[in-house]
């Protein structure tokens, strides 16, 4: 079972994150733009020679790429906001979970309140997030301090060990 995500005061920056996918193995990216996201990771994601990205039109677009790149020997990482995660549904549904696929989400939580945690928001998208998850057995970590980004490499490495999918959610936007 998960644990509530708790809000914290501090900062999040993106380089850690970045260098904690890389330790995972993580060769391509599949995101649509993303705001959230957009100035801390998708920016230096983009002209990274370690990486790959692939823009999609449509987030669950990301799902069936990343499944086929998994049968290729390939880590990818989803790079979505929580939006495009609830948009998804179907693909989740279908790929990560009854295929048992090890689908790496780092889901952005576009203007969750800073000091409160996804639960607590007055945001109804925002409060739903996290019961999803856990009704559809994923595993889940909240990123929202720097202190939180060593949870990341080690999830994303467990998922393909044991293919399962998991979700890192970026509780703040990474500068």
């Amino acid at each position: 079972m998960n644990a509530p995500a708790k809000a914290v005061s501090g900062v999040l920056h993106g380089a850690p994150i970045i260098k904690a996918v890389k330790e995972a193995g993580v060769s391509h990216v599949l995101s649509v733009p993303d705001l959230h996201t957009a100035g801390g990771l998708l920016t230096p994601i983009r002209s990274d020679p370690d990486f790959t990205l692939i823009r999609t039109c449509k987030e669950d677009e990301t799902f069936g790429i990343a499944a086929g790149l998994t049968y290729g020997d390939k880590r990818a990482l989803i790079l979505i906001q929580y939006t495009g995660f609830l948009y998804s549904m179907n693909a989740i549904r279908a790929i990560a979970c009854e295929h048992k696929q090890p689908m790496c989400m780092m889901i952005g939580l576009l203007s969750k309140e800073v000091g409160v945690a996804p639960q607590e928001s007055k945001k109804f998208g925002l409060r739903i997030i996290e019961p999803i998850l856990d009704v559809m057995g994923i595993e889940r970590h909240y990123i929202d301090v720097d202190e939180d980004v060593a949870k990341i490499a080690p999830a994303i490495r467990r998922a393909y060990e044991n293919s399962h999918p998991v979700a890192m959610l970026i509780g703040r936007q990474p500068i």
